[in-house]
């Protein structure tokens, strides 16, 4: 069975999609770009505060979900330049310093409102824990 999933503290959707979707003990989170939930303006003058702000958002989705970072076993990061692979990684790297994901990172002719990166995540609940 699968179920949405919802937080006030991440953008709405700027599309016809919800921001997670819980599948058994798996969560999918839609693809986040570096969006203020407060205005749904983009936000940030670079790649890496655009990662920090879509991590921002991934993080208040992961809490709505009763996960956290540790939780997350899968991640894909869009680039709109590898140019900016190094910046993403110090930002994305504060996040999941220990035991991080697998991950893909693609490069991408365009993402959504001109973003310069967009993150999506699968996280798993553990065993017997919370979510």
């Amino acid at each position: 069975m699968k179920s949405p999933l919802h937080s006030v503290h991440a953008p709405q959707p700027i599309g016809p999609y919800t921001q997670a979707m819980r599948a058994g003990d798996f969560v999918f989170i839609s693809g986040q770009i570096a969006i203020d939930p407060a205005n749904g303006k983009l936000v940030g003058a670079d790649a890496g505060e655009q990662a920090a702000q879509a991590l921002k958002n991934i993080r208040a989705i992961l809490t709505a979900a009763g996960l956290g970072f540790a939780e997350v076993v899968k991640t894909t990061i869009f680039l709109k330049s590898m140019d900016d692979f190094a910046k993403v990684n110090a930002v994305y790297e504060e996040h999941f310093d220990k035991d991080p994901p697998a991950r893909s990172t693609v490069a991408v002719a365009a993402l959504p409102m001109n973003a310069m990166v967009e993150i999506e995540v699968i996280a798993m609940r553990r065993p017997g824990g919370a979510g």
